[in-house]
């Protein structure tokens, strides 16, 4: 029953050597004998979604992955306030929002997210959570005009305006349509009681002295070129897909405590004590690690504050979503970092670098050092320069173990267990978030590989910059994707997020494996075509919504190569990479070199041949042969000097699943 009103409610809405191989190119199979000698799987064309396809034909999107001259998005206009009530742990919130379609539909209804109420009794969940009662709306007005709950029934039958609430879900029907180029003004009021660790251990509350705010409003969801609105519910795992908007953010909170949020921080000069004013201005300005208020001096850090409180404002433009914190007992450290030329003039511009955290936290001494390297590095590779005033840390451990981001602001444990290096590297994963999906606005609800896989490949690189790329090898990188390929408990990148089966499907289709078939790329490729490729797809789709079928395009467009059999290979299936030297043999001068493909990804094979005499040959069998279905490949080399070693990918650039029969040694 809920099944079939869930869908009405949508319905709604180099060598001296001669090398060659010995095997002739075979014709393409054309009769039965022809099928029947065809020895593995061959990638079989992409599926494409028609909605895409639609898209396409639309021209907001394009088969070279650029966004259509057609392409548009919708936005919205926040006005912000929460005031936190930390002796009951309460929120209490109120909201004005405009709401502009930019897209050619009139819409019918529009959908909000509530995420918090995720913690109401009876809300789908993927896991175990604590139930707080959710978010209780007090007030839901549409143009000045209060809105009452009706039913899919009442809305079917008589066209009745007012919402529904569904989960996490809000469907608003205005009584007359939200025509194309118009705007429509929202307002709501609410509160919920804070979780200790909200939304999944994404936000909440901690040991009485910290709180991080996040998923706390009701947010318009996206509303796109492709499937329209995005009303998939947030069950706690699959993340989130949200519009860019500009937003004002007030926080209130008592005296003794400082909030720090999403947005250029406006009023410093009211909030804090004229001498942590002045470190806070020095900070901005300092390459070295200021401290902007320590352990013992917290107690009057701020300014005096009327009844006993504080009001804290930011304003931020063109971003995803708001978040902030409000710490008691946490120190503040500051320092600048170098961004790159992010005006254009070519000047070097900075941003400001904020680290909060509490004395059981010691590690994070090191933190504002880990967070300049890393804003600097990733603006570097990226060649895309952090656009915010501010990237900000917060130490929150009770709540979370590693790490969640929000724009210009992220929340990670203390490390305290798994070391400096780990702490570092969660740094670089989190700050790496704030170009995918912050700026490059991916749907994390369905495919967060391209989310998580991007991250994980820039934190990848971020490490090897930092610490060298022999503690962070592409071996260690794959590992973690390989323990569970090709086994029963692999699913596939393509599989929508929050339908992967129980078990570690996910995390690995989302976070390592994808970071692998990156890295393969580019070993495919090559450094140098690859980053440009890279580095394209990022910048055609920053402040977009690109969809997978725009990053294979892009790719694809760039390097002017047909890649539908690695994009099949990998993220469509849950095949492995196993490539094997299986026998050697000299005749005279001719050595043949007998290489087995054991896997389903069709790969090239990069050999590494060493002659007795030291001579060394790297040679290439190219993926074709396996796509004509051959498991087999006979490769042989005329020399004078007898064959000693023979290695496939001797530099690791893919990730094969078995190593050991990469080697044969005479």
């Amino acid at each position: 029953m809920r099944h079939f009103y869930l869908i009405t409610l949508l319905l709604f809405i180099s060598s001296c050597a001669t090398p060659q191989q010995t095997t002739s190119e075979p014709e393409p199979p054309t009769d039965q004998a022809a099928v029947a000698d065809i020895e593995r799987p061959i990638p079989y064309p992409l599926d494409i979604p028609n909605a895409f396809s639609r898209a396409i034909n639309e021209n907001t999107r394009s088969e070279s992955g650029e966004p259509g001259t057609e392409y548009w998005q919708n936005e919205g206009s926040y006005t912000l306030h929460a005031e936190i009530d930390p002796e009951h742990h309460m929120l209490y919130g109120n909201a004005e929002i405009v709401y502009y379609n930019n897209s050619p539909d009139n819409l019918n209804a529009i959908v909000v997210e509530l995420a918090q109420n995720l913690h109401k009794e009876g809300t789908p969940k993927k896991e175990v959570t604590e139930i707080t009662g959710g978010k209780d709306l007090t007030k839901i007005t549409l143009n000045n005009t209060d809105l009452s709950e009706t039913t899919m029934q009442a809305r079917w039958s008589q066209g009745a305006s007012g919402y529904i609430l569904d989960g996490t879900r809000l469907y608003i029907f205005p009584d007359d349509p939200i025509e194309s180029g118009g705007s429509v003004e929202l307002s709501f009021e609410w509160n919920f009681e804070i979780p200790q660790q909200g939304a999944s251990g994404r936000m909440g509350r901690s040991r009485d002295n910290l709180y991080m705010i996040a998923y706390w409003y009701p947010q318009v969801a996206v509303y796109d070129d492709v499937y329209g609105w995005m009303d998939d519910p947030f069950l706690g795992n699959a993340e989130f897909y949200h519009k860019f908007s500009d937003y004002e953010l007030s926080v209130t909170a008592p005296r003794e405590w400082i909030v720090m949020g999403t947005g250029e921080f406006l009023n410093p000069e009211e909030t804090l004590a004229e001498e942590v004013l002045d470190r806070y201005r020095r900070a901005g300005e300092s390459d070295d690690v200021i401290v902007i208020a320590d352990f013992d001096e917290l107690d009057n850090a701020t300014a005096t504050g009327e009844d006993g409180k504080l009001t804290w404002r930011f304003k931020s433009e063109r971003v995803r979503d708001v978040a902030f914190s409000a710490t008691l007992e946490s120190r503040w450290d500051a320092a600048r970092a170098p961004i790159g030329d992010l005006t254009g003039d070519g000047e070097t511009n900075y941003t400001r670098i904020n680290t909060f955290y509490r004395e059981t936290a010691p590690l994070w001494s090191e933190v504002t050092d880990y967070a300049q390297h890393s804003i600097s590095f990733l603006s570097d590779y990226t060649a895309m320069p952090y656009p915010w005033p501010h990237m900000t840390s917060v130490e929150g451990a009770d709540i979370i173990g590693g790490g969640m981001e929000f724009p210009m602001i992220t929340l990670m444990g203390d490390y305290n267990n798994a070391g400096a290096v780990s702490l570092y590297g969660v740094t670089a994963h989190e700050f790496a978030h704030m170009w995918v999906p912050m700026i490059v606005s991916t749907n994390e609800r369905r495919y967060t590989w391209l989310d998580e896989g991007h991250t994980s490949f820039h934190t990848q690189q971020a490490n090897v910059d930092r610490f060298g790329k022999d503690r962070f090898s592409r071996g260690q990188l794959f590992g973690q994707y390989l323990q569970i390929a090709g086994t029963d408990f692999e699913g596939e990148m393509m599989r929508w997020s929050d339908f992967h089966y129980p078990g570690p499907a996910y995390g690995i289709a989302s976070y390592p494996k994808p970071a692998s078939v990156l890295t393969a790329l580019r070993g495919l490729i090559g450094d140098e075509l690859f980053l440009e490729a890279h580095r394209e797809f990022m910048h055609r789709w920053e402040y977009k919504h690109p969809y997978p079928w725009d990053f294979f395009n892009t790719i694809e467009d760039v390097t002017d190569m047909d890649l539908s059999w690695f994009w099949r290979s990998w993220y469509y299936e849950s095949w492995v990479l196993d490539q094997a030297v299986t026998d050697v043999q000299r005749d005279g001068d001719q050595t043949t070199i007998v290489i087995e493909d054991r896997g389903n990804v069709p790969m090239p094979v990069l050999l590494r041949i060493t002659l007795a005499d030291g001579t060394v040959m790297n040679e290439e069998i190219e993926v074709d042969h396996w796509l004509e279905g051959k498991r087999m490949v006979e490769f042989a080399i005329t020399t004078d000097s007898p064959v000693d070693a023979v290695v496939i990918d001797p530099e690791e650039l893919f990730p094969d699943a078995d190593r050991q029969n990469n080697v044969w040694e005479r």
